[in-house]
């Protein structure tokens, strides 16, 4: 028996993450029947409950503690403290909870959507999936399922006992020593948080550069900045067994180097949630990186879409909130729009924070482009100097006058991009950021003072200073 069939949905979402919340709030609100299923018991997703809500919170205490001990160096006497990371994790589901109001279930029902949760569903044809003991009939499908921790196959890890963004956020005790398996973004600042609060924390990477989606020269300099800060590092290093005594992890690693810590942070990558869904029983085209879609967010079966980090390109919130707007324009409103990547920021919030758009240094050659290289301190801006956070600087990426990319690492850096970003979306030169007025002091003037060292040869050479004295003795 294929269970009790229910009349036919115009879209059924499978997933509560942000890009399946989007969708079925508008197609709702436009009077569509929607069906909303998630197989947790609460809305939101991985962003919410386990990945940016909590992680930039306890980020932010993590940096509190830093600044207390640091506070000598703003004239003001340092603070000495003991953490207890039960508070700060409480701290952090406060956050959740207050956010989750906005992903209230009964407010997407009051919409007029079908919620089900702790629920999950498979497809059993292409227009109907199995809900428990419902079948679900729909014209179109939307599959948000999101991603979830890629474990590494290391012998020992599972016997020993990890951690992950899962579960991370629920520690009642603050470890004395953290190891953590990855340089990405989540290893990253969960490293710096950890060490900020009183960890002994190592890193460690299997690539030659942390962050190795980064440019190397922005990833190296903010690995000097989280070496200086205490973290210790292994980079070109891989985990290969680990081994338990009694509440002590030890990591054998390669280069003959032996780690010990009371808890491993397991933070190597993502893989998609495609499991279980049936896509096989309707021809959706899938791998380990996700569901494969074209540019309009369709897979395979053109009625069925995709969204976030269960197709990518890239494992954001911002991204699936856009890829959400393009589904909505093709399946709701029947408008066909394409995806574009082009101009794609993202955001390591580590302190400094590395932000980075469109194409690096490397890119761009890669391309056959031989760009202008743009490069500006932020230890010669002002408010830097003022607010003590001079680590890090602006590389920017330009052909003749028109921004390819950029990337910057130091304070407020995900707010400093986003004028790059804007002036990439719309066009704009160099020369317009150059033009703009930037408030004195404030940190944003270290976009326009990077700009404006493509000017410096071409305005103080022997040439220019010929031209303005001939002019002066010219004119009156």
């Amino acid at each position: 028996m294929l269970g009790i069939a229910t009349a036919i949905q115009d879209l059924v979402i499978i997933g509560g993450g942000a890009g399946g919340l989007v969708v079925a709030s508008v197609a709702s609100q436009l009077g569509l029947k929607v069906t909303l299923i998630e197989k947790e018991n609460k809305l939101g997703g991985d962003c919410l409950h386990y990945g940016c809500v909590p992680s930039k919170t306890l980020i932010r205490s993590a940096k509190v503690a830093s600044l207390m001990r640091r506070a000598q160096e703003f004239g003001l006497p340092a603070v000495d403290f003991d953490v207890d990371l039960a508070k700060i994790n409480a701290r952090v589901q406060s956050v959740i909870d207050q956010i989750q109001l906005h992903d209230d279930p009964q407010r997407f029902r009051d919409y007029g959507c079908e919620v089900l949760l702790g629920e999950t569903a498979r497809f059993i044809d292409s227009h109907s999936v199995r809900v428990g003991d419902r079948v679900i009939h729909g014209r179109r499908f939307v599959i948000a399922t999101g991603s979830r921790p890629f474990i590494p196959p290391i012998n020992g890890l599972e016997q020993a006992g990890y951690l992950t963004n899962l579960d991370i956020f629920s520690l009642q005790q603050l470890p004395q020593r953290l190891l953590v398996l990855g340089g990405g973004p989540i290893g990253l600042e969960m490293a710096q948080a950890f060490s900020r609060l009183g960890s002994q924390v190592t890193v460690v990477e299997m690539l030659p550069h942390l962050l190795p989606q980064e440019d190397p020269e922005i990833s190296d300099a903010l690995r000097a900045v989280l070496e200086q800060q205490g973290i210790t590092i292994q980079t070109t290093t891989r985990a290969e067994r680990v081994r338990r005594e009694k509440d002590i992890r030890i990591v054998e690693c390669s280069n003959n180097i032996s780690v010990q810590a009371d808890q491993i942070l397991v933070a190597v990558g993502r893989r998609a949630n495609v499991d279980q869904l049936g896509l096989e029983a309707v021809g959706i085209k899938y791998s380990e990186r996700g569901i494969q879609v074209d540019a309009r967010m369709r897979t395979a079966r053109k009625h069925i879409y995709a969204v976030g980090d269960v197709c990518g390109p890239y494992p954001f919130t911002h991204m699936a909130e856009y890829q959400a707007g393009i589904i909505i324009s093709n399946a709701v409103f029947r408008f066909p729009k394409k995806a574009d990547y082009r101009v794609v920021p993202w955001v390591t919030y580590t302190d400094p924070e590395l932000a980075r758009v469109g194409l690096t240094e490397k890119q761009a050659r890669e391309k056959g482009i031989e760009p202008t290289v743009l490069r500006f301190p932020f230890k010669d801006v002002d408010r830097a100097l003022t607010d003590n956070e001079t680590d890090g600087l602006v590389k920017l990426i330009a052909h003749k006058g028109k921004i390819l990319g950029a990337s910057i690492l130091g304070s407020h850096a995900g707010e400093l991009l986003q004028e790059i970003v804007l002036a990439m979306q719309t066009g704009a030169k160099i020369g317009d950021i150059s033009a703009t007025i930037h408030a004195y002091p404030t940190l944003s003037q270290v976009n326009r003072r990077t700009v404006n060292t493509a000017y410096t040869p071409r305005l103080f050479n022997s040439g220019t200073r010929k031209i303005v004295r001939w002019i002066n003795r010219l004119l009156p």
